[in-house]
């Protein structure tokens, strides 16, 4: 607990602007942006570095300026139109509570864990369902696969429902667990970096899928295939559900 109280002490410094009603989509939509600049920045780079074009999973394909605008624009939209209204009920129903002792840091990792692999089976399911059944798909989810070669910003190019069905899955986990604020904070900071990361078109040397032993955890690559071939890799994180159910391509 003490590792962290200071941080937290940090956080309820801010204690008007967390309570704000602004505060959510203001943190959600700079947390993805900051998370997205450095693939941004990757993908004008790699075209002139041969170093680090080999990291790029399809190197034949990069993404344009054209191709970034508006996907940020729809981005920026949504999080205006779509999330604000719904984080503003939250918070008028909802209000949050800042505790005054940070969460222990194992609780902390545990919950941030078991959130991540609640939000992998949901997505998983959702996933799933949205391929098999044509209606959906056509419907709501073929707007996220009109890029076939992902970068970055391509993580929240989806349709409404597709949004706001994947953030209430974000949202719920903590609150079925009963999760400290801090804990609810770092499991959405680090949701949005792995979708980003997912999504970012690159396997790099430090990636989290590097990091994790024995192929539990697909990755940029695991995901990447998916958008290339439809059909397998529904999971956007781990891999045992693929794997389970038989969707699973090895990248």
């Amino acid at each position: 607990r003490l590792c962290l109280q200071s941080l937290w002490d940090f956080v309820t410094a801010k204690e008007p602007l967390i309570k704000s009603p602004f505060f959510p989509v203001l943190f959600s939509f700079s947390a993805y942006m900051a998370f997205c600049l450095p693939y941004i920045a990757l993908d004008f780079l790699s075209t002139r570095l041969p170093n680090l074009r080999k990291y790029k999973i399809q190197p034949q394909n990069y993404p344009t300026l054209g191709m970034m605008v508006p996907c940020i624009i729809q981005s920026a939209y949504h999080h205006v139109v779509l999330i604000f209204p719904v984080t503003f009920l939250h918070w008028y129903w909802r209000p949050m509570n800042l505790p005054v002792i940070a969460p222990e840091l194992p609780d902390v990792l545990l919950e941030v864990g078991v959130c991540l692999l609640l939000f992998d089976f949901e997505y998983f399911l959702w996933h799933l369902l949205h391929h098999k059944v044509p209606w959906l798909y056509k419907t709501f989810h073929k707007v996220h696969h009109k890029h076939v070669s992902t970068f970055a910003l391509t993580t929240q190019y989806s349709s409404v429902w597709e949004l706001l069905s994947l953030g209430f899955f974000a949202a719920i986990n903590p609150v079925l667990l009963e999760c400290h604020p801090l804990t609810e904070i770092i499991f959405f900071l680090v949701n949005i970096w792995l979708s980003v990361e997912d999504h970012s078109g690159y396997d790099l040397p430090w990636s989290t899928h590097r990091l994790v032993p024995f192929g539990l955890y697909g990755g940029a690559p695991h995901h990447d295939l998916h958008h290339l071939k439809f059909k397998s890799n529904y999971a956007p994180y781990f891999t045992h559900w693929d794997k389970l159910f038989g969707t699973f391509t090895e990248s």
